[in-house]
């Protein structure tokens, strides 16, 4: 009975050992573009908020209202790297469109990814780290009420 609790344990561990060694973590860096033109950024984002990217220009900044990171997996199992960041980017914008409402603001500035803490800033594209199972995203921005133009 040892010798079979003791070759069950040694099978576990080299499976786990097999999976971690398959786990995966690519850096991908996407187009903003290529996602905000998806359906799914016109079912998700209602348009009351502006979004600015990097160091777009932003039209005149009337109040800051401070900050926020946006920190969003999704899903990455059986869909593409690309469809799942995507996804997750999306969310994203989601959740900083939701507070910018609460606090009364008009625009999200100065986004940018920031993945373990490090800042990534970029008008045209966002950093994601996609796996086997889960893809996840994280921005940081600035809550501001700007100029309507």
């Amino acid at each position: 009975m040892k010798k079979i609790t003791l070759t069950m344990s040694v099978l576990v561990l080299s499976l786990t050992t097999a999976w971690v060694a398959y786990a995966r973590d690519d850096k991908l860096m996407l187009p903003i573009n290529g996602a905000l033109e998806l359906k799914d950024a016109d079912d998700k984002l209602d348009g009351s908020i502006k979004f600015f990217f990097g160091d777009q220009k932003t039209p005149q900044i009337l109040k800051k209202l401070g900050n926020d990171t946006s920190n969003k997996k999704t899903n990455a199992f059986g869909k593409s790297s690309e469809k799942a960041c995507n996804w997750a980017f999306l969310s994203a914008l989601v959740a900083f469109e939701k507070k910018a409402k609460s606090l009364g603001a008009n625009a999200v500035i100065n986004i940018a990814s920031y993945y373990n803490k490090n800042t990534m800033s970029s008008a045209t594209e966002f950093e994601c780290h996609a796996g086997n199972v889960i893809a996840g995203v994280v921005l940081k921005g600035d809550y501001a009420t700007i100029a309507d133009k």
